[in-house]
């Protein structure tokens, strides 16, 4: 049960303090050695360029985590303290729910810097964004970054303790920095891209899952958040991102768009800061249905095979 005590103290710590510092956070330092190894990497012009890339990373983060972790378990104590801190960096419950309700109180007051908040959580030109799509964006944000940036890790916690965390942020990480289609990432991006799909394919389904639960739970309409996921999550670009989108456009009654690339529900209530704040509280509890089930299915098993 050790685990479990780790994943709910990490969970706190997170809750408290949010990000930690840029200069210990992993996720900088992968970046670091990311951007340190692609200039020498892309003189391969071919995908091994990726996977060499993936390799070396998953390498450098993992196996030596694992083996201190194995090294430490002369002392519960001390385990169980620096699992905690490694398992806290590799997931954002407070920073992404932050960053949302920071755009819901900015189009309250000056809609400028909510474009300016919005441009760091999409990759869209916020410039010209109207209330309406910078409200849009965010829920878009949120919804997509809750399989990114916390179901997912969580989800590899439990299959394969704190260094499966840090394995999916590698890649996740990857996908960001180099999963892309344009000429210069075409080749090393691939590799990342891939497998970041497959790491999400199953937490990305089983949050539009219980995002439809949540929807039930909160009293939203949960049957046209079904129909929506069901109908509407393919498209995305993404294979995985649809899901708890779709889930959650059906739940809030709104149409999520994407110009030009996608647009998801048919809803016709306003996209606004109230509708920002319901798309919080829908993820929140999402969370909590996935930590509370995750907990009950993981003690069940533990018993089981004890």
């Amino acid at each position: 049960m050790e685990l479990l005590s780790v994943i709910l103290l990490a969970i706190i710590l997170d809750l408290l303090w949010g990000e930690p510092p840029s200069s210990i956070h992993p996720v900088v330092l992968m970046g670091r050695l990311i951007d340190f190894l692609k200039p020498h990497l892309l003189r391969y012009r071919n995908k091994s360029s990726g996977i060499i890339l993936t390799v070396i990373l998953l390498a450098v983060f993992t196996i030596p985590l694992y083996f201190i972790l194995q090294l430490l378990q002369f002392s519960v104590i001390i385990y169980v303290l620096v699992a905690i801190f490694i398992l806290f960096t590799t997931f954002a419950i407070k920073g992404l729910t932050d960053s949302v309700k920071k755009v819901k109180q900015q189009l309250n007051e000056d809609i400028n810097l909510a474009r300016q908040s919005v441009s760091h959580l999409v990759s869209r030109d916020t410039t010209d964004l109207s209330k309406e799509g910078l409200a849009s964006a965010a829920v878009e944000s949120l919804t997509e970054n809750i399989t990114d940036s916390v179901i997912s890790p969580l989800f590899y916690t439990f299959f394969l303790g704190v260094p499966g965390a840090m394995a999916y942020r590698v890649i996740n990480t990857l996908d960001a920095m180099v999963g892309y289609k344009d000429e210069i990432n075409k080749d090393i991006g691939w590799f990342p891209a891939k497998l970041d799909d497959i790491a999400n394919y199953i937490p990305a389904r089983l949050t539009g899952i219980l995002m439809v639960a949540s929807a039930a739970f909160m009293g939203l309409d949960w049957r046209n958040s079904y129909r929506t996921m069901i109908g509407e999550a393919r498209k995305t670009p993404s294979p995985n991102s649809g899901y708890p989108m779709a889930a959650a456009a059906g739940a809030l009654g709104v149409r999520l768009e994407k110009k030009g690339v996608y647009t998801i529900g048919g809803g016709k209530n306003p996209l606004n800061p109230e509708i920002i704040e319901q798309a919080i509280l829908l993820s929140q509890i999402t969370i909590i249905f996935f930590l509370v089930i995750s907990f009950i299915i993981y003690s069940g098993v533990i018993i089981v095979i004890t």
